[in-house]
C-alpha cells in the first residue's frame, strides 16, 4: 500500500511510541501538521515560540529518558531551534527535531523561509540530513531515533522538504537498524576495569569524580552500591549532581568553580581520581596544570573522544556509565581508607556552604523550604547565579531530579524545560528555579502552561541584575556594572550604588505579568512568606504559579574558584 510522506511521518512517529509532540506549525510543514491532525495516541503540544519548543522536549527528554522529539516550519522556525539543539547536544540530550523545507527543486534558490538547517546545526548535534527521496524517508526517521538514544545520546536533525511530504511511497516502516560506520560499544573491556581497581586497592586518597554520564545512564543505584562497597567519597559535577542522594554519608558534594571547600580539596589530595562520565571542561578542573596533579587518573567514558581531551587520563574506559559500573561492582572490594573519609568530612562541616552574612529572603532559605516540603519533584533551573545557588542547596535523592543547562549555560532553559518536564511526570512536582532575567527570554510560556492547565511552580529570584556577570563585575571589574543592572535606563547614573534612591521602578511586575496570564502570582519580601507561598502553589493545581522573591541585589555565590586560576585558589567569602 502507498501512502504519502506525511503519513509516513505521522506512522513512523507511532511506530517509535512518541506520545508527546513539541510543535509549531508553519507552510512548509503544514502538510505534516494536517497528517496529525487525526493521528491516535500523540500529544500534541503548542508552546509560544521554538525556543521554548526545543527546550521544553529537552526537559521532557531528561525527566522521562525517552527521546524528545519536536517538529516546526523552515527559515526561522528551524534557526530557532539552534539554541536548544546546540543545548542538548552539549549534555548528551536525545532529541529528534523535524523541520520542514521548501520543495527540493527551490533549495539553493533563496526561496521564501528557506535555510540551509543541516549546515547550521551539522557541528552541534549528532546527525543532521535532508530527505531527498521519498523511499528513504523512512529509514532516515528510523536511523534518526536509534541515532539520538544510543551510545552517546544527543539531538538528531532530520529536514523533510515539502515535496517528499506530499510524494507517495511504500507504508512500511523498517524494524531494524543497520547504520554503516555507526556501531556504539555496548560492553566494557574487562582488563581494563581491573587494571583500575587494582590502582584503587593500593590507593590512600581515592575520589570518585561523577559527573553527568551517570546521571543519563541511569545509573544512580548502581553508583552508590558502588561507592559503598569499596568506601570511596563521591564528588560530583553540577551535572552529576544525584548521582548518590546527596545526604549520603559518602557524599561530600560538587567540585569546580563554585563547589565547597572539601570537594575540591578531595580531587586535589586525591591519589587516585577516578571519572565516571566527565568531560573535565574548565569549570571542572580550573586551571589543568594543577588539576589533581598527583593523581593517576582513571576515566569512564562513553564517548572515546572525550577521554585525555582535557586532562590526560592514565586508564581509558570507553564504555557506558552503567555497563561499566556493574562490571565493577562483580570486582570491587573494600578499602580501607576511613582516615581520609573523615579527613574530607571534617573539612565538609568546618567549611559549610551558608548564606548567613545575607538578611532577608536568601536562595539557600527558599531552596531549604524546598528540600523541606517536595519528597516527589523535578527542579528545572535556569542560568547564571539561580543555577549555582541551586546545585548548591538542593537535595537530590532516587526520588528527585535536578534538569539544568549544563555545558552551554542557555538562559531561558529552566521555564520550558519544566513545562517539558511535567508533561512526562504528571505525578511528579514540578518546580523551575530561575533569575529575573534569564525567566523573561521565555517568558511568553506561561501562556503554554496554562493552557495545559500545568501546576508547575516558578520561582523568580528577582534581585535586579544579571546577577552572575554582576558579580564577576565586582570581584574582578572594579565594580563597574556594564549593562548588568535590569533597572538601568539612558538617564541613569552609571556609578549609581543605591538603585532603590536613584534608578527607577523594576519593571515588569512579574506578579501582575502572571495575573494577565491568568496565573497565579505571589510576591515574597519576608523569609516568614516562604514557606505559606510554596504552599499556595501546591494547592494551586490547576494551573501554573509564578512566586516572584525579592532577595539582596548584593548577594554572590561562595564558594567561587576565579576563572583560569586553581581549584586552591578559592574564595571562600568576601
Amino acid at each position: 500500500m502507498e501512502i504519502n510522506g506525511a503519513k509516513m511521518f505521522v506512522k513512523a512517529l507511532q511506530e517509535e511510541g512518541v506520545d508527546t509532540l513539541f510543535a509549531y506549525p508553519g507552510g512548509t510543514a503544514i502538510d505534516l501538521f494536517d497528517a496529525l491532525y487525526d493521528a491516535e495516541g500523540i500529544d500534541m503540544i503548542l508552546p509560544r515560540h521554538e525556543q521554548a519548543l526545543v527546550h521544553a522536549a529537552d526537559g521532557y527528554a531528561r525527566s522521562t529518558g525517552r527521546v524528545g522529539v519536536c517538529l516546526v516550519t523552515s527559515g526561522p522556525g528551524a534557526t530557532n531551534l539552534v539554541t536548544g539543539i546546540a543545548t542538548a547536544n552539549y549534555d548528551s540530550v536525545p532529541l529528534v527535531c523535524f523541520t520542514g523545507q521548501v520543495p527540493l527543486n527551490l533549495i539553493g534558490n533563496d526561496a521564501f523561509q528557506e535555510v540551509d538547517i543541516v549546515g547550521i546545526t551539522r557541528s552541534i548535534c549528532k546527525y543532521a540530513v535532508t530527505v531527498r527521496k521519498r523511499e528513504d524517508l523512512a529509514r532516515i526517521i528510523k536511523n534518526a531515533f536509534y541515532i539520538a538514544r544510543t551510545g552517546k545520546p544527543g539531538p538528531v536533525v532530520v529536514d523533510i522538504p515539502k515535496d517528499i511530504q506530499l510524494a507517495m511511497g511504500s507504508d512500511e516502516y523498517p524494524s531494524e537498524v543497520n547504520i554503516r560506520g555507526y556501531k556504539p560499544s555496548e560492553g566494557v573491556h574487562v582488563g581494563q576495569i581491573k587494571r583500575a581497581l587494582a590502582e584503587l586497592k593500593n590507593a590512600k586518597k581515592p575520589v570518585f569524580l561523577c559527573g553527568g554520564g551517570v546521571n543519563i545512564a541511569h545509573a544512580r543505584k548502581e553508583m552508590q552500591q558502588l561507592a559503598e562497597k569499596t568506601g570511596i567519597p563521591v564528588v560530583t559535577t553540577i551535572m552529576g549532581k544525584g548521582a548518590i542522594p546527596t545526604d549520603h554519608p559518602l557524599y561530600v558534594g560538587n567540585i569546580g568553580m563554585h563547589g565547597n571547600l572539601a570537594s575540591n580539596k578531595a580531587i586535589m589530595e586525591s591519589d587516585v581520581l577516578f571519572s565516571i562520565g566527565c568531560r573535565f571542561n574548565d569549570r571542572i578542573t580550573g586551571t589543568i596544570d594543577t588539576f589533581a596533579k598527583n593523581a593517576k587518573i582513571i576515566h569512564v567514558d562513553i564517548d572515546a573522544a572525550s577521554i585525555s581531551r582535557n586532562i590526560k587520563v592514565d586508564i581509558p574506559i570507553v564504555a557506558d556509565a552503567k555497563v561499566a559500573i556493574s562490571k565493577m561492582l562483580e570486582y570491587a572490594e573494600p578499602l580501607d581508607i576511613k582516615g581520609w573519609v573523615d579527613d574530607i568530612m571534617n573539612v565538609k562541616a568546618e567549611y559549610p556552604i551558608n548564606m548567613n552574612r545575607y538578611d532577608g529572603v536568601t536562595p539557600e532559605a527558599i531552596i531549604r523550604t524546598i528540600n523541606d516540603m517536595y519528597s516527589n519533584l523535578i527542579v528545572t533551573t535556569d542560568v547564571g547565579q539561580n543555577q549555582l545557588w541551586t546545585t548548591q542547596y538542593i537535595d537530590i535523592d532516587e526520588n528527585k531530579q535536578l534538569l539544568t543547562s549544563g555545558g552551554l549555560g542557555t538562559m531561558g532553559y529552566g521555564f520550558p524545560a519544566a513545562i517539558g518536564a511535567k508533561l512526562g511526570n504528571m505525578d511528579k512536582d514540578v518546580i523551575c528555579i530561575s533569575g529575573d532575567g534569564g525567566v523573561q527570554m521565555n517568558i511568553q510560556e506561561m501562556a503554554t502552561a496554562v493552557a495545559l492547565e500545568l501546576p508547575v511552580t516558578l520561582c523568580i529570584l528577582n534581585n535586579g541584575y544579571l546577577g552572575n556577570v554582576r558579580q564577576w563585575q565586582e570581584l574582578f571589574f572594579n565594580k563597574r556594572y556594564s549593562s548588568t543592572c535590569l533597572r538601568y535606563r539612558r538617564r541613569c547614573n552609571r556609578d549609581c550604588q543605591n538603585p532603590d534612591k536613584c534608578c527607577p521602578k523594576y519593571s515588569p511586575d512579574f506578579v501582575k505579568l502572571a495575573e494577565s496570564y491568568d496565573a497565579k502570582g505571589i510576591r515574597v519580601t519576608k523569609p516568614e512568606e516562604i514557606r505559606p507561598a510554596f504552599e499556595a502553589a501546591r494547592a494551586n493545581t490547576n494551573g501554573p504559579t509564578v512566586i516572584e522573591f525579592f532577595i539582596d541585589p548584593t548577594a554572590n555565590v561562595f564558594p567561587m574558584v576565579p576563572g583560569g586560576k586553581s581549584l586552591n585558589d578559592m574564595i571562600l567569602d568576601c
